[in-house]
């Protein structure tokens, strides 16, 4: 083990008390493919399950892996008009497990998200039985306040590039905390406890995945 993967472990370990502290469970895998594993163990077949946009769970080889395992997967990206993706909206409302990742995590267990029109977040907060945010150990930081800094100013021009949005820091890799119609960064949700305990899911990879 490298001295980079032993640091990774030993804040998580700190991550993970202080998840337990916030009502939320902890797991830290040191691979991907662990990572994987992991998500498969959680989630008995047959159970419905849904995501938010996310590039950490494309990395990791989610999407591919979760197919003919025996669930219900509801895809948003299969919704070809309005009311089509509204209905798939209510059933990822009510779905068994909804995944994300997370745009930043504190050491002492915070989750700091910042989003568009916020139907990721809508279902963080309220909704899916159970919530899964898998992120990599490059996402941690210090505080709320750093988290969010580190989502106006890393996460989101990658994302903005990434999206093709119209957006100050999409040119400049910047927050300009702008008022553009493109603006991805409308919504603003630090998750500090559970109030349904275990709930919400964590899996700190110790790896860096997505921005």
């Amino acid at each position: 083990m490298t001295a980079k993967q032993q640091s990774y472990e030993n804040t998580a370990k700190t991550i993970i008390a202080n998840l337990t502290r916030r009502h939320m469970d902890g797991y830290y895998c040191a691979t991907a493919e662990e990572a994987m594993d992991k998500i498969l163990s959680l989630m008995p077949q047959g159970s419905s399950i849904g995501w938010g946009g996310s590039m950490t769970l494309g990395e990791i080889g989610f999407y591919d892996a979760i197919q003919g395992k025996g669930y219900n997967v509801i895809d948003r990206a299969k919704a070809t008009t309005p009311e089509e993706q509204k209905v798939i909206n209510a059933q990822l409302l009510g779905c068994d497990y909804f995944f994300m990742s997370t745009n930043a995590i504190t050491l002492d267990g915070e989750l700091v998200n910042v989003d568009g029109r916020g139907s990721r977040l809508a279902y963080l907060c309220f909704g899916p039985e159970n919530v899964i945010v898998v992120t990599g150990m490059n996402k941690v930081v210090a505080d709320v306040d750093s988290g969010i800094k580190r989502t106006r100013n890393i996460a989101a021009p990658a994302n903005t590039v990434r999206l093709n949005r119209k957006t100050p820091c999409a040119t400049t890799g910047r927050c300009a905390d702008c008022t553009s119609q493109d603006c991805i960064c409308a919504q603003t949700v630090i998750t500090r406890l559970s109030l349904v305990p275990g709930r919400i899911k964590v899996i700190l990879v110790g790896q860096e995945l997505g921005y």
